[in-house]
């Protein structure tokens, strides 16, 4: 059996599809496309969770994703298994297991329940005061018991073996939800050849048509047309239709965050299928359709399981086909609640009363209920309810006093009225205006190019809202450059127009009272709460929110943000708007790791580049390190070599012979147009207009605080284009900072940024005999000393294939840079490489590199300097333009702690010993016998074995390093101190001939 509550001839599920499932170890059937809700109410089962705090027993409260009592934790096995599922959202698969969670030993009998007699002394902002002392208790008492109560669910403790994806998309307009309003706006827009993305969080379009049984839509039954325009919709190419697919999170330029539920619901998936898919949507116009979310009830024990909102009542049962109880309740400010009484009565369900606080409900609704034969108490409250683990009673009485009678049910349907979903607009950066008339928040001033329609809107008529949607649809379409398609009239008829209806925003709360009216079920946040602490200070809402926690849960406030809110103005004497509102931030509803992560985990995390020669480098017997990302070549041990030894036969080959370098790793930039040179000279220290097309300059970046942030050589190309090589970590953060500043700064400029760090192949050629090598390779060009000095590029052809050749050098000796497309990398260095290797030359890795410009004085950015290092610490004010009026950093640079004596200097060390390598990092003193603490001078920021120099060699940043040449300082370490000189960086040929060839 699926249920005993299911009706026959209810619903739209159909009884010949069924699936099995276990809650807490028990057996259900449910019919497939019901929701964990919706199965265990057709079972008679409303008792799903405990509270966080009270361990009191909760019940399902809604049919939707504001739910913040029904979580659960669901499992296909051991390993997929993921807590806190709303049960209202997920559909049931067969052999679904199901768990209720914070409870213990089980769901009807929780230990954890003994805090809802202490109560009274965790009132709201106890925390505050509770764990402040004694101090020392907190991270040996309280920090431990926090952490073990916190949370609802238990995180899984297996790896997941799913897979998730991911995508980008454009269009012209997205529209969220995919109700009456949404599918009218996306109709009307679609008509005009529009390319629309339309997307819903349910399983099947419909919104409130879903449940709203007496509507009808262009003389057919709501949900009927529904599915008719729906398929319409699909039929069309410029139209998706993306179901089960919430938006959650609107960003800048109309960047919208979807997340697809791919196979949650589906019992044994096809395992090419991701479990979610992350889109990643960009549309020139939004579409805002979301709808509202209907507000409950806020009186003593409004918690009890069998409490729940009357639209969850009708969707339960008109579209589920399942009646939430059996002698049901309504308590109600609004007209809409009524129609949920008329709909169950109409099933055969008892209707005990129609409770409304109000004395004049609509005409209409009155006339419905005597015709039915409810009975309906005007101008009463329910003041409490009964029952253990289901609400067996409510209590009724006349507003302002007077006897009360307790009225016998099962279930209580609760409508306070409807809050509109403003969560996307809001989090768009769009301000909201208060409506006094009708208590809510509506779309006010928008940031964005976007348009709220429906009910989060403010609309309530649904011949209103199709008639605003379908304008809006239309509006867009024109906004993107399309004409308007073929007018479409939808005619809307419904049974009952409740539009209004509300008489504040929290209902029910009554006078201050010292019983549990709750408004954030999930954190037991109750009407006292907000009160206590307006009384404690907190005066603005935001204050309010962290000292009471309400609005903090999983559902992020969705039913208790306005009930907090207007308790807390009539508590302070205020309007609401002068209380302030809590901010609404993505995500709107929780999502998995899995889904933002999606390929990057496990050996994907942390992706692994590699360069188009790794395959050869590799062949070559190379040992590899991580840099960055990179995989780059370390050293070339040969048979029986250390990598002491295989480092030093590298050098001293380099600079005897030549050396052969993957420098593909450097950051690569095109910077292309008319201004590329203004721009160049605002983004680097040193001049670049005067640099003439085919020749280089090494150029320093800086922060805007002045402070070095990366270095490279740059070539001139042509008068408009320029080849920025930057360090190989440094890359990214580069490109992101011309952009950031030709965005924000200099948009006026008109230059291009691209990133071609991966589009050429890189082969450093160094040394005595690095001409002899590439020559014969050169086509087009001549590479002789006279015609092709130091510093100068061309493009030309190498071993046949179109190159970029640059003359540079990063170790002092002659140098070529070999810059061919990335497929050809290979190729090209074998050619080399077969010229090379005949000559004596070898290949070497990123340790020799280091040691040779080391030898050389050549700074590595991020090694040498930290952060705190300006061009004239680290021996590179030449760089550094005396004429330029503006670059970044040039103001930074003038600041008096960048300009004072005694600031840290880049020097050279000389060790006394001179086979003794010191240890980077290690610290600098001018006395070691100095009492402790000692005065540290600086630190050791590189140092090698140079085989050239036949010692050890060393960089370091000391105070007033450069005043201290020739002097000699200490390095103090565990075992011994150790004396060294301090040296100009220069350690190998310090006339500098060499380079030149």
């Amino acid at each position: 059996m699926s249920g005993a509550n299911r009706i026959a001839g209810k619903g739209r599920l159909t009884p010949a599809k069924t699936a099995r499932f276990t809650f807490d170890g028990k057996s259900y059937t449910a019919l497939e496309g019901d929701t964990v809700a919706s199965a265990l109410i057709a079972h008679g089962v409303h008792l799903v969770g405990r509270s966080f705090k009270y361990h009191r027993p909760r019940g399902i409260l809604s049919a939707g994703a504001e739910e913040p009592n029904a979580l659960i934790d669901v499992a296909r096995d051991s390993a997929r298994k993921q807590p806190n599922v709303r049960a209202t959202v997920q559909e049931v698969f067969d052999g679904m297991i199901v768990k209720s969670q914070n409870r213990w030993p089980s769901l009807s009998f929780d230990v954890g329940a003994v805090n809802n007699l202490f109560s009274p002394f965790f009132a709201a902002g106890f925390y505050y005061k509770t764990f402040m002392w004694p101090r020392a208790a907190w991270k040996r008492i309280y920090e431990p018991m926090i952490r073990r109560a916190a949370g609802l669910g238990v995180a899984p403790t297996e790896d997941d073996p799913d897979h998730y994806a991911s995508r980008y998309a454009h269009c012209d307009v997205l529209v969220v939800g995919a109700g009456i309003a949404g599918l009218s706006a996306a109709l009307a827009a679609a008509e005009a050849g529009t390319k629309i993305i339309l997307c819903d969080e349910q399983a099947e379009a419909g919104g409130a048509l879903r449940f709203d049984a007496g509507v009808k839509v262009d003389g057919i039954d709501g949900y009927a047309w529904v599915q008719k325009t729906l398929a319409r919709l699909k039929a069309m190419e410029n139209v998706q239709v993306l179901t089960r697919t919430t938006a959650f999170g609107y960003y800048n330029h109309n960047f919208v965050g979807l997340v697809e539920r791919v196979t949650d619901h589906i019992a044994r998936p096809d395992r090419d299928l991701p479990r979610e898919r992350l889109w990643q949507v960009r549309a020139k116009r939004v579409i805002l359709a979301t709808g509202a979310i209907e507000r409950h009830m806020v009186f003593p024990n409004n918690d009890r399981p069998g409490i729940m909102l009357a639209s969850a009542g009708r969707m339960y049962l008109n579209h589920y086909g399942v009646a939430v109880g059996q002698k049901v309740g309504i308590y109600t400010a609004h007209d809409s609640a009524y129609e949920a009484a008329f709909d169950l009565k109409r099933a055969g369900v008892s209707i005990a009363a129609i409770v409304d606080v109000r004395q004049a409900p609509g005409a209409a609704v009155l006339a419905e209920a005597r015709t039915l034969g409810i009975d309906v108490l005007t101008g009463q409250s329910v003041v409490n309810t009964s029952g253990a683990l289901r609400i067996s009673s409510m209590t009724v009485a006349r507003n302002g006093g007077g006897s009360a009678r307790k009225i016998s049910v099962d279930t209580l349907l609760v409508c306070a009225g409807w809050t509109p979903s403003v969560h996307l607009f809001s989090q768009s950066r769009g301000k909201v205006a208060f409506d006094a008339g009708t208590q809510r928040f509506l779309p006010g001033t928008y940031a964005q190019d976007c348009l709220s329609v429906g009910a989060c809107n403010g609309t309530d008529g649904l011949q209103q809202t199709v008639e605003e949607s379908m304008a809006a649809g239309e509006l867009m379409a024109q906004a993107v450059g399309k004409k308007a398609g073929s007018k479409i009239g939808i005619s809307v008829e419904q049974a009952f127009d409740w539009t209004g209806g509300m008489i504040g925003a929290a209902e029910g709360a009554g006078p201050e009272t010292n019983a549990k009216a709750f408004i954030d079920f999930q954190h037991d946040v109750c009407a006292k709460d907000i009160r206590l602490a307006v009384r404690e200070g907190m005066h603005s809402i935001e204050h309010i929110k962290r000292f009471t926690t309400n609005g903090m849960a999983s559902d992020q406030g969705k039913l208790s943000n306005m009930h907090g809110l207007a308790i807390a103005a009539e508590t302070l004497g205020k309007d609401i708007p002068q209380v302030g509102l809590t901010t609404f931030r993505a995500p709107y509803t929780p999502v998995t790791y899995g889904a933002l992560i999606s390929h990057s985990r496990g050996p994907l995390f942390d992706p692994t580049r590699k360069t188009p020669l790794h395959a050869w480098e590799e062949a070559k017997g190379a040992v590899f390190e991580d840099v960055g990302n990179w995989k780059r070549a370390w050293f070339y041990p040969r048979a029986g070599e250390t990598m002491h030894q295989a480092v030093a036969r590298e050098c001293r080959t380099a600079r005897e012979v030549a050396g052969i370098f993957d420098a593909s790793t450097l950051g690569k930039i095109e910077v292309v147009g008319p201004d590329a040179a203004e721009f160049m000279n605002l983004m680097y220290t040193n001049a670049w207009d005067t640099l003439k097309p085919g020749k280089c300059r090494y150029g320093i970046m800086l922060r805007e605080d002045g402070f070095v942030y990366d270095d490279g050589v740059v070539g001139r190309l042509a008068d408009d284009r320029f080849h920025v090589t930057t360090t190989t970590g440094g890359a990214p953060r580069v490109l992101n900072h011309m952009e950031d500043y030709l965005q924000t700064e200099f948009p006026h400029l008109k230059v291009w940024l691209t990133s071609v760090t991966e589009q050429w192949a890189v082969i450093a050629v160094q040394g005595p005999k690095a001409r002899e090598i590439v020559a014969p390779l050169v086509e087009g060009l001549d590479i002789s000393n006279e015609a092709f000095p130091h510093m100068s590029v061309a493009e030309c052809r190498v071993a046949g294939v179109p190159a970029r050749l640059f003359r540079v050098s990063f170790t002092g000796e002659t140098g070529f840079e070999i810059n061919v497309p990335a497929d050809y990398g290979e190729s090209v260095l074998e050619a080399v490489w077969a010229n090379a290797e005949p000559l004596g030359a070898c290949v070497y890795g990123t340790e020799t590199m280091h040691v040779l410009r080391a030898e050389k004085g050549y700074i590595i950015v991020g090694q040498d300097t930290d952060g705190t290092v300006t061009p004239d610490d680290a021996g590179l004010s030449w760089a550094v333009s005396k004429k330029k009026a503006d670059f970044v950093g040039i103001r930074g640079l003038k600041r008096p702690d960048l300009v004072k004596e005694g600031r840290k200097q880049l020097v050279g060390l000389a060790t006394k010993d001179a086979k003794l390598v010191l240890e980077e990092g290690a610290q600098i003193v001018a006395n070691p016998n100095q009492p402790k603490p000692m005065k540290m001078l600086g630190h050791v920021t590189s140092a090698y074995w140079s085989e050239n120099c036949g010692r050890s060699i060393a960089f370091a940043l000391v105070e007033g390093g450069r005043n201290l040449v020739g002097e000699t300082l200490y390095v103090p370490m565990p075992d011994r101190t150790i004396p060294v000189e301090v040296t100009d960086l220069v350690f190998f040929d310090k006339e500098g001939g060499r380079i030149h060839g």
